[in-house]
């Protein structure tokens, strides 16, 4: 039987993400959302009026998971559903209220970023790289 490899790039990426997820879930929690609501919130803002289809899709989420989610961003007052009745396609965008707290989100991660490119700036340069081939 070969011997397994001694480093893994997987197990690495997996690592060094889940301690960085566990940071933006940190300093999430006082504002009541968490990292799966923050990028629904996002993209909510930048395309009032998606799908929960397509919101569910640019997530990778269910259908389902969207709609929960969603309602539970509802229910807080961070996002409104203008459907004028029962059985209208859903007509999502942030309130003002949601608009106040994506931005502090946004302005947490930012020094989220800064921190990793000042600790770990060879991952960081390497993660820019990784996105600009990819998006």
């Amino acid at each position: 039987m070969p011997q397994a490899p001694r480093f893994s790039p997987v197990i690495a990426l997996l690592a060094v993400s889940a301690m960085w997820e566990e940071q933006l879930s940190t300093v999430l929690k006082d504002l009541g959302i968490t990292t799966r609501k923050f990028g629904l919130l996002g993209h909510i803002y930048a395309e009032p009026g998606i799908s929960f289809s397509e919101l569910a899709r640019r997530s990778h989420i269910t259908v389902q998971s969207a709609h929960t989610a969603v309602r539970t961003l509802v229910d807080d007052g961070l996002v409104e559903d203008a459907t004028s009745h029962a059985g209208a396609a859903s007509v999502l965008h942030v309130t003002p209220k949601g608009d106040r707290v994506l931005q502090t989100a946004r302005d947490r991660l930012a020094e989220l970023d800064g921190a990793l490119a000042v600790r770990l700036p060879k991952v960081a340069a390497s993660l820019d790289g990784i996105r600009a081939g990819i998006v």
